[in-house]
């Protein structure tokens, strides 16, 4: 017996979706242009995954590994000559607070995670008195 091209057609389909969701892969590209003196003038990025198609650009980047065999972490940590110090304040306060939530999901360890978010809290709140007498 023998199936309608149709209906073949669906079954391969399904087959090759199957297929595609056991052998799932997600890429993040970034393009790093330096100037001279190997200093970021430009940080781009993409990813299969992102929410907007395309090329974005970005100021700042902090990218962390963890290497299972030596048990130390990695990290690359990137800016744009155009950062302001007033961004990077910033940019540090919201890398915290995602940092308690990645580690409350990563852990489910809630007193840990309320502690590095209680310290990025009272860090932006330094940084706002700091900002505040710079300002007089």
């Amino acid at each position: 017996m023998t199936l309608p091209i149709k209906n073949s057609f669906f079954l391969s389909s399904q087959k090759k979706s199957i297929e595609k969701l056991m052998s799932l892969t997600s890429e993040i590209n970034l393009a790093i242009h330096l100037d001279e003196k190997n200093i970021p003038e430009r940080i781009l990025w993409d990813a299969t995954d992102a929410q907007q198609e395309g090329i974005k650009v970005t100021q700042a980047m902090l990218l962390a590994l963890w290497d299972a065999k030596a048990k130390t972490g990695l990290s690359i940590d990137l800016w744009t000559k155009e950062m302001t110090v007033q961004e990077m304040n910033l940019f540090f306060y919201q890398t915290f607070i995602t940092m308690s939530e990645t580690f409350q999901r990563a852990t489910n360890n809630e007193a840990m995670a309320k502690m590095i978010s209680t310290f990025a809290n009272e860090f932006i709140e330094e940084i706002k008195r700091q900002e505040k007498i710079a300002a007089q």
